[in-house]
């Protein structure tokens, strides 16, 4: 009986790598779902095909990431700084990294789709891309905290 306990508590528990690939894998899904929604639904967002999206969703979630890893890079640069000016710069040059990464992802989805994905309307699309990506943020962090949950 303990050695079936034990099996099960081996297949139960997860590996750093097992559980990096349920996070991506699971923020990629969330990602093309927010994405399909927008093109359904909102004429600003346009997807020729349901592959295009779903590798969209891997380009968008890839870029993103590397957006965080170069704004923490950048923000621990000015943390062991001590002051006000290194605080009010950390907060501008994070905000910079932030905002300037969308005109990044906007060119490299141009660059990798062409016309087969368009965020459409004012600033070229910007606004379009800044809203899905805050919906897809939003609804990462709500199917975290249900998985939080659930433990």
């Amino acid at each position: 009986m303990e050695q079936t306990i034990d099996q099960a508590e081996k297949r139960t528990s997860f590996n750093e790598r097992q559980r990096l690939f349920l996070r991506y894998f699971t923020a990629i899904l969330v990602d093309l779902t927010v994405l399909n929604l927008f093109e359904e639904y909102w004429d600003l967002v346009v997807i020729d095909s349901f592959t295009i999206s779903l590798f969209a969703a891997i380009v968008l979630q890839v870029l993103l990431q590397l957006t965080l890893v170069v704004e923490h890079w950048l923000a621990s640069h000015f943390v062991s700084k001590q002051g006000t000016k290194y605080k009010v710069m950390r907060f501008f040059a994070s905000w910079a990294v932030v905002f300037l990464s969308k005109f990044v992802i906007l060119e490299a989805l141009d660059f990798a789709f062409g016309d087969k994905v368009a965020f459409l309307g004012p600033f070229h699309g910007l606004v379009a891309l800044i809203v899905v990506i805050i919906a897809m943020v939003v609804a990462e962090k709500a199917i975290m905290k249900l998985y939080h949950a659930l433990g």
